[in-house]
């Protein structure tokens, strides 16, 4: 059985719900991405409402927040509770924790895009999705044939505005430990300033400049289907250069 948990909305002074503000969704909010997002998303003033998709309880409470605890692989069965505006999804696993190829396709590519089919008929009219640096449906090395194939086929949902974040590795602290992540984040900041150029696209971002850099797309409002490298978010979140639109191709 999932167990949903609803705010009652957040109230205006006359004590009616103030329906200006946009509903998020955020699929993955434990991750080092999504929890950045979540923290965002209920600060924000452009937000009413936050929806959480998750497997188990975030374990916390704000007045913004709605908690759905589902079973991803029954996704469909929690659609009249996925209804938002702009949804963010920053699902992601690993071989080591999935166990098998098939398993992390589900995270990766399944789930992502059955998110996205049940939030378009939901008339949601943003879609955010974190990709990653080299994804490629043609590529020899699995991690990015499968993150080119997820970017390939969430194209056919003709959202408003599908923003791809293609983050090189991400830096930040994770529930928990990835033995190759840590040693490569640290490499990554040793090399940083030898990446310049064509190359500074190479350089290790945190966690928080891609959810941030998430978040300022979505309040950007650019229509079409955008790729968002890992410098280009840097620019956005570091640099505070105007628009999105400057920033983004």
């Amino acid at each position: 059985m999932s167990r949903i948990i609803h705010n009652k909305g957040m109230r205006n002074k006359e004590g009616g719900v103030d329906m200006t503000r946009k509903t998020a969704l955020v699929a993955g909010g434990t991750g080092l991405v999504g929890k950045e997002l979540l923290r965002l998303l209920l600060s924000s003033g452009e937000y009413e409402q936050v929806i959480a998709v998750v497997r188990t309880s975030l374990q916390y409470t704000h007045p913004k927040l709605a908690e759905v605890l589902v079973d991803f692989n029954r996704l469909e069965d929690y659609k009249e509770h996925l209804v938002a505006d702009d949804v963010f999804c920053c699902l992601g696993t690993t071989i080591k924790k999935a166990k098998t190829k098939k398993e992390m396709f589900k995270v990766d590519v399944e789930y992502p895009l059955l998110l996205a089919k049940i939030a378009k008929e939901n008339g949601a009219k943003q879609f955010l999705l974190v990709s990653a640096m080299g994804a490629d449906s043609d590529s020899t090395i699995s991690y990015s044939k499968m993150k080119g194939q997820l970017e390939l086929h969430i194209q056919k949902f003709t959202y408003e505005t599908l923003a791809i974040f293609r983050p090189s590795l991400l830096l930040g602290t994770r529930q928990e430990f990835r033995f190759g992540e840590r040693v490569g984040g640290l490499l990554f900041k040793l090399l940083s300033p030898l990446l310049v150029g064509s190359f500074s696209k190479y350089r290790a971002i945190e966690g928080k400049k891609v959810a941030k850099a998430m978040y300022m797309t979505a309040q950007a409002h650019k229509k079409g289907v955008l790729f968002v490298t890992s410098e280009e978010m840097r620019v956005l979140v570091d640099t505070k250069k105007g628009a999105v639109s400057k920033v983004i191709g």
